[in-house]
């Protein structure tokens, strides 16, 4: 972990929030190249379940809601840790994480009984704060795709089973134990509610773990790294019937990227009951309406990106030097090609570097670059991921081709400059 943090902060891929005035202990900025592999992230995964799909819509919620919502949800009653403080430092730390243990884990201080505390973070809305203006952030996207079944049956006109899907922020107030981001206060998920007629959902619930399992092996993820793990009774949510856990081998353990859960009818009950509204489905072929099961895949953005950079971070010996590169997948690798010219002191080379990088810029995310020898060059961008290297030298100006370099293979190959964007192409279709 220390070596992929260490790579993060120095390639620009992740900075610590705040970093000037001392950071803010787990929260993240994404640089230039990590906010790249986000994006291409999430673009990938809409293509998956929304572009290539015929059964999921798209949605953007809001991501302030009626505070009605969220006590219908069960968020205000059952949302919440118990935690215990130091008396000594301060420090707050989770029951569970103590494992009965009474003494301080950092100090070895006394420690308060127990307590429960809601996760929600409350903020006001409008010039005056007091009760009646509390709202929350919310704490999840889920809540925002329910509230709108109205309006999708309305506008969609969809048949079961058929399915909702949003990417968005979320925030959480909990104590977290750090490993950089895999578990932050602010988060973004990339959820679907896909709601299903009940006597389906088991069936529908198992074909979305295999599906979204295959999911992260199309990314590139070592397989031997990736493992399904069910949810016994005595750890599901409360709405939950059942759930399974897709889990990652981070270097810190196994760990959740991903959940999909049988969520019941619970939801949907609950708002009809709180909003007066009736949120039942009339299937037009049985005529008869009820209240449809919610299977939910629902995904961290953060934990995914780390996962990819951890699956991707490779050290390797070349001659008598340590090659570090990132073997991204072609969809997710920030950067598609970066021209370099050999020799920066001789403007006929740079000029006709800066131009096929404009050229290509039009179809690709492409870098110029010649802050450096080639070498050093070559190092840098193996570092991010980026999948073609493009040399032009002095006999570029005569013959018109390029040197083009293969990351992984660091093979090379001399490509004519009027083929070089067929060529990328071809490789990165």
């Amino acid at each position: 972990m220390e070596k992929i943090v260490s790579l993060c902060k120095r390639r620009g891929f992740i900075f610590q929030s705040s970093d000037i005035y001392g950071g803010l202990s787990n929260t993240w900025d994404y640089g230039p190249f990590g906010v790249e592999l986000k994006n291409n992230l999430k673009a990938a995964w809409w293509k998956a379940n929304v572009y290539e799909r015929d059964d999921i819509y798209g949605m953007d919620a809001a991501i302030l809601m009626h505070p009605k919502v969220w006590e219908a949800s069960g968020h205000v009653q059952n949302f919440f840790d118990l935690k215990s403080d130091c008396k000594s430092c301060k420090k707050r730390f989770k029951a569970e994480d103590l494992k009965g243990k009474n003494k301080c884990p950092e100090c070895g201080g006394e420690l308060t009984e127990a307590r429960p505390f809601n996760l929600m973070f409350r903020t006001y809305q409008g010039p005056v704060e007091d009760a009646s203006s509390a709202i929350y952030m919310r704490p999840e996207t889920a809540q925002g795709m329910f509230v709108n079944f109205l309006n999708i049956i309305d506008t969609k006109h969809p048949r079961l089973p058929f399915g909702l899907a949003q990417i968005g922020k979320a925030f959480r107030n909990e104590i977290t134990p750090g490993n950089f981001t895999f578990r932050t206060r602010e988060f973004e998920q990339m959820e679907i509610e896909y709601f299903v007629n009940p006597k389906d959902a088991a069936r529908i619930q198992e074909e979305w773990v295999e599906s979204r399992f295959n999911w992260y092996l199309g990314l590139g993820l070592k397989k031997e790294n990736l493992r399904k793990r069910p949810h016994g009774k005595d750890e599901l949510a409360h709405y939950a019937l059942a759930c399974t856990d897709i889990e990652y081998n981070f270097p810190f353990g196994w760990s959740e990227l991903e959940g999909i859960a049988n969520r019941t009818d619970f939801d949907l009950k609950q708002h009809s009951e709180a909003s007066g509204k009736e949120l039942k489905f009339f299937d037009d072929a049985a005529k008869e309406k009820f209240y449809p099961y919610i299977i939910e895949p629902s995904g961290g953005v953060d934990r995914s990106v780390l996962a990819i950079l951890v699956d991707a971070f490779h050290e390797e010996k070349v001659r008598e030097d340590m090659r570090v590169v990132l073997k991204l997948n072609k969809d997710l690798a920030p950067v598609k090609a970066a021209v370099l010219p050999l020799l920066r002191n001789r403007p006929e080379i740079v000029e006709q570097a800066k131009k096929i990088s404009a050229d290509l810029k039009k179809s690709f995310n492409t870098v110029y670059d010649d802050t450096g020898a080639i070498g050093k060059l070559y190092r840098r961008q193996d570092e991010v991921g980026t999948l073609f290297c493009i040399t032009v030298d002095v006999q570029s100006l005569e013959d018109k081709q390029v040197t083009v370099r293969e990351r992984d293979s660091m093979l090379q190959e001399r490509i004519s400059i009027d083929r070089l964007k067929e060529y990328l192409s071809n490789k990165l279709s």
